[in-house]
């Protein structure tokens, strides 16, 4: 199941410019201590527009906050007001002996469902695993619980083995490959399992070759979510998207805010990391290069690319970008549109909140 090779594709007519930094650590707010990065983001039932920026507080633990966005009179968002903390690691499963945290929410508004989807890492014994939970205005959030990757012959592997991150759903129902109308999921396993047991190292899928993590795509029945929507955390018929092409993304890539549909088929901002991989899902990466980049997936069968950046779309430059809890680091999350401008809100060197424009060539 080797990813085809997809550096010959179209590139991405696409471009990302800096608007501002929209939300940096409140002084005295222990909830912030060590940053404010990586939102999700959403329109409430007032109509506002809302982040829901991840909140690390003092000993790396990470709590889901809810912040309003000001936009000021250009259309442009400048700042946020905050309004408290709607997802905290408050289940066992969320905490480990020495760590614990809600971690990185995607949220994706599903209209069809009439409830926004999240999904987030909770960080618990056994390190990082993907969690569910779904809400109707942003604020009151119930839990789905962990992810279930569905057992599948032809990879002849557990996927629930593994630590994994960067999921996020599709905002409307696709075709899962029996054609089966699905709600999809894209995310990132993490093959190396020597940081549980020592010497343990890589397992890899049957037929996957390349041991650098990358994007897969998930399907759950659109049938059986209607029957009962804890089917949502039950997903099969995996499939791997993408995996690392360019020079910018040589350690790994993972994917971004929710598919934007576009004209060509489904947009993807993602991430690309370069540099030198930490040790331990445990750990903090230093070291690294992280990206935005773009690739656009076909509207007809969401695991397969049609086109891909070549190069970054956005990369560390500015002092926010460049010096943090994690440097050079630019995360993209979130995607939203403001009047008739795109805009992507993306982590800053693990500690502030930027935005940039995302407009067409």
């Amino acid at each position: 199941m080797t990813s085809p090779h997809t550096s010959a594709l179209p590139t991405v007519p696409f471009t990302l410019t800096r608007a501002g930094v929209i939300m940096t650590p409140e002084p005295g707010n222990d909830f912030e201590a060590e940053g404010v990065l990586n939102p999700a983001s959403g329109r409430g039932p007032d109509g506002e527009l809302y982040l829901l920026p991840r909140l690390v507080a003092t000993g790396n633990v990470s709590r889901v906050g809810l912040a309003k966005v000001v936009i000021n009179d250009d259309g442009v968002p400048t700042g946020v007001e905050r309004e408290g903390v709607v997802l905290a690691p408050d289940e066992g499963w969320e905490r480990g002996m020495n760590n614990a945290g809600t971690e990185d929410p995607r949220t994706t508004w599903v209209p069809a469902l009439g409830k926004h989807l999240m999904t987030y890492v909770a960080y618990g014994p056994l390190g990082p695993r993907l969690a569910l939970a779904h809400s109707e205005d942003l604020r009151n959030w119930d839990r789905l619980g962990p992810c279930f990757f569905e057992y599948q012959a032809d990879l002849s592997m557990d996927l629930n083995l593994f630590p994994n991150k960067d999921a996020v759903f599709f905002p409307e129902p696709v075709n899962d490959p029996d054609g089966v109308p699905s709600y999809a999921m894209l995310h990132r396993p993490m093959w190396d399992l020597g940081w549980i047991r020592p010497g343990e190292g890589e397992h890899l899928p049957a037929g996957v070759t390349d041991n650098r993590p990358g994007i897969w795509i998930s399907y759950v029945a659109v049938a059986d979510v209607e029957r009962d929507l804890r089917n949502l955390v039950h997903m099969g018929k995996h499939r791997l998207v993408a995996l690392s092409e360019f020079p910018f993304e040589e350690l790994k890539i993972g994917g971004g805010p929710p598919p934007f549909r576009v004209n060509e088929g489904w947009l993807l901002i993602h991430h690309g990391v370069a540099g030198k991989m930490a040790a331990s899902a445990f750990e903090q990466q230093q070291n690294v290069n992280y990206t935005a980049a773009a690739m656009i997936l076909s509207a007809d069968d969401p695991s397969r690319v049609i086109a891909r950046s070549d190069k970054p779309l956005l990369a560390p430059e500015t002092e926010d970008e460049i010096s943090g809890i994690v440097p050079n680091v630019v995360f993209p999350t979130a995607i939203e549109k403001i009047g008739d401008q795109l805009f992507v809100f993306y982590g800053m060197a693990d500690s502030k909140i930027g935005v940039a424009k995302l407009d067409r060539v």
